[in-house]
């Protein structure tokens, strides 16, 4: 797999704020797609 240049990063981190995502939501899910460790993995939201 190919790494993510700055501006695929910038629309990625864009996007997922323009859903509603929060900054620490996005930096979770992006640590957790790197590392794979289960403490940055989503955690369910209450409705």
């Amino acid at each position: 797999m190919e790494a993510m240049n700055m501006s695929e990063t910038a629309r990625l981190i864009l996007d997922l704020r323009a859903r509603g995502w929060n900054d620490t939501e996005i930096v979770n899910h992006i640590l957790y797609i790197v590392t794979g460790e289960d403490a940055y993995k989503a955690k369910e939201k209450a409705d």
